[in-house]
């Protein structure tokens, strides 16, 4: 239980926000023309048509995901499970509301982009994508095909981005057999790859950083140009050549992706015999 007084109202804020974007990306544009959602949601939504009219999507949401989440409890710690089945809830409830409370009609085409399959792949796609993304990085999750991801992939000698998409695979064509036709399926992927851009996006930050190491036998001269061009810091690491066995240092530097030539160009002013390499950061956290 103490764990649990260290939930952040800040982010259940934000948890209720991303259950609501995410059931009105499901419920206004993908379930109307019966696009699949990924994961335990498009599962919902399969069985939520395909079975008597009690079980509603809202129902599956609840019954699929909670025990997943309880289940990964060890694994994944409490506040994780709170917030988890917490913003499922939400989700459940906002479709819950949208499709049998609201004076909407979404029993045969989007309200906003009608039957367009495209259209409404894309903007069901982007949608979730951002409640996805936002659960996400308040530290829940939307849906609990990540939880079992992380739970079986390595017994199954699979990454968790392989047995995610494994099992998305599996689902779209479950529904290619049960419909009987594989249009709607292959619209489901399409909505599938733009959720999982905007996901990116979202969770790792649309502009990412990027970070140099620089192997130079100038690193003074190196860091104090960088420093005073960018005002930022520098971390020297010292190394030795693996061929030539001499001393050398790494520079570790991190720009944004406007400032990486004039990054290079330094650099190759100093020391134009410097090895360069670089990559893209996610994230940075820095204590001002």
């Amino acid at each position: 239980m103490k764990r649990l007084k260290n939930l952040d109202l800040k982010k259940i804020v934000f948890l209720t926000f991303a259950g609501i974007i995410n059931a009105i990306g499901i419920t206004i544009f993908l379930n109307p023309v019966k696009l699949y959602d990924s994961g335990i949601s498009g599962t919902s939504m399969l069985i939520s048509q395909i079975t008597i009219k009690n079980i509603s999507l809202s129902l599956c949401l609840l019954v699929l995901n909670i025990p997943i989440f309880l289940y990964g409890l060890k694994k994944q710690g409490k506040l994780f499970t709170v917030y988890s089945i917490y913003t499922v809830a939400i989700y459940s409830i906002s479709a819950w509301l949208i499709t049998d409370v609201m004076p909407i009609d979404v029993s045969m085409a989007s309200p906003l982009a009608g039957t367009d399959l495209l259209l409404c792949a894309i903007f069901g796609g982007v949608i979730s994508g951002v409640g996805s993304g936002l659960a996400i990085r308040c530290g829940g999750a939307m849906d609990g095909i990540e939880v079992l991801a992380v739970m079986f992939a390595k017994r199954l000698g699979l990454s968790v981005g392989t047995f995610v998409m494994a099992y998305n695979v599996l689902l779209y064509v479950i529904c290619g057999l049960v419909l009987n036709s594989w249009i709607l399926p292959l619209y489901s992927i399409v909505t599938y790859m733009a959720a999982l851009k905007v996901v990116d996006f979202i969770v790792e930050g649309i502009d990412r950083s990027k970070s140099a190491m620089i192997i130079t036998t100038k690193p003074d001269e190196i860091c104090k140009e960088l420093s005073d061009a960018f005002e930022s810091g520098t971390t020297k690491i010292e190394a030795v050549g693996g061929y030539s066995n001499s001393s050398k240092t790494i520079v570790y530097f991190v720009v944004n992706r406007f400032q990486v030539t004039k990054m290079k160009d330094i650099v190759r002013r100093i020391d134009s015999k410097a090895y360069i390499t670089i990559s893209e950061v996610a994230d940075v956290f820095a204590n001002n």
